[in-house]
């Protein structure tokens, strides 16, 4: 079974996984900013990857409140951010919420895989994995049996690989008539 949220573990290479807090939002702007134009390329054109890093990414602070968003860091740098929920939202920070997010029911419904992040000078490196690994795990342990998200297309190899499957494809058209296509993913969990 996983650690709990409050104890969490150290990673190799002096990385540490933790729960993220308030004070850490700033830093975690910072990296997705970096991180929605870089990891886009190949997937996205430039005014795609532009458009959705303004106006779709960014930190929901709910999670942060939830204890549900984690950061991996190396001393005061962070590496890669990333999360779950236990509330409707399926993708999109602060910016892009309009009213109540209410709660889910995990006998019934699935737990969301929120923004998540990595600093393109740490990708390929098993750090999303760890990240949604630890928050299946605590997602499995809060009672669902489900997971699902919204993927961009740069993410999409990765749930692939951690065995999410594509339930359908959409797209979101963001301000300057720039669409964006993603894809809304789904898988069972079960606690260990």
């Amino acid at each position: 079974m996983s650690a709990p949220a409050n104890s969490l573990p150290m990673l190799a290479g002096g990385r540490c996984l933790r729960l993220a807090r308030m004070d850490d939002v700033a830093r975690m702007e910072a990296l997705i900013a970096r991180s929605g134009i870089a990891l886009s390329t190949g997937f996205y054109d430039e005014r795609q990857a532009a458009a959705v890093t303004r106006h779709v990414f960014g930190v929901d602070t709910q999670l942060i409140a939830d204890q549900s968003y984690f950061i991996i860091e190396r001393g005061a740098i962070v590496l890669a951010c990333g999360g779950w929920s236990k509330r409707r939202t399926l993708f999109g920070g602060d910016r892009t919420k309009q009213g109540p997010d209410p709660l889910l029911d995990p006998r019934s419904e699935a737990a969301r895989i929120r923004a998540f992040f990595v600093d393109p000078g740490a990708a390929r490196q098993g750090l999303g994995r760890q990240l949604l690994e630890h928050s299946a795990e605590q997602a499995a342990l809060a009672g669902f049996t489900q997971l699902e998200l919204a993927a961009t297309m740069p993410g999409v190899p990765l749930y692939l690989a951690c065995g999410f499957a594509i339930a359908e494809h959409f797209a979101i058209t963001l301000p300057g008539g720039v669409t964006v296509p993603l894809a809304r993913m789904r898988k069972a969990i079960t606690a260990r």
